[in-house]
């Protein structure tokens, strides 16, 4: 079985991919961290070197190795869906969670996190709660067309939301 979380930055898909792999027993990736390690550099030096097209190309190679795996908790990065590719070969891989909140929960996760500056950069040149909803007005029906479940991460905890998973998903997920 492969699961694979997304949705927009900090709503929660390492921490709930983290909890899920050890509830079923199995291993668990964060794509951001696998496509630094693959770039020897992190997200936000990509961008300012190479440029977000680049990224986007190395992220899409990511996500098509770790669509192969079996018996793995995925959180993909929040644009891994952006590429029709990529959304057709998660979606046939495995279980799709959308995790999504609301503009003013994600920016107060991503202010409260401290490795927001040095790993996620800027995707626009808006202010940063601008931004998150000027993109979550594209991204959401990308997501949407992904996503085999939809499930809103506002005011329950990491337990409650896998609880909400598993139960969802069924056995498929065990």
């Amino acid at each position: 079985m492969l699961v694979i979380l997304i949705g927009y930055r900090a709503t929660g898909k390492t921490t709930l991919a983290n909890l899920l792999a050890r509830r079923l027993e199995c291993e668990w990736i964060d794509a951001d961290v696998a496509i630094e390690q693959r770039a020897g550099k992190s997200i936000a030096r990509m961008f300012a070197e190479d440029g977000e097209p680049a990224f986007r190309d190395l992220e899409a190679q990511v996500i098509a190795d770790l669509c192969r795996r079996a018996d793995l908790v995925l959180a993909a990065g929040g644009g891994a869906p952006l590429r029709e590719d990529s959304r057709r070969r998660m979606r046939s891989s495995g279980k799709v969670v959308w995790l999504k909140a609301a503009p003013q929960t994600i920016h107060r996760r991503m202010t409260a996190d401290a490795t927001t500056p040095d790993r996620r950069p800027a995707l626009t040149e808006h202010d940063p709660v601008r931004e998150i909803v000027e993109l979550l007005q594209r991204r959401e029906p990308i997501y949407r067309e992904t996503a085999h479940l939809e499930l809103d991460t506002e005011g329950k905890s990491a337990e409650e939301l896998a609880e909400v998973i598993l139960e969802r998903l069924g056995e498929d997920a065990r």
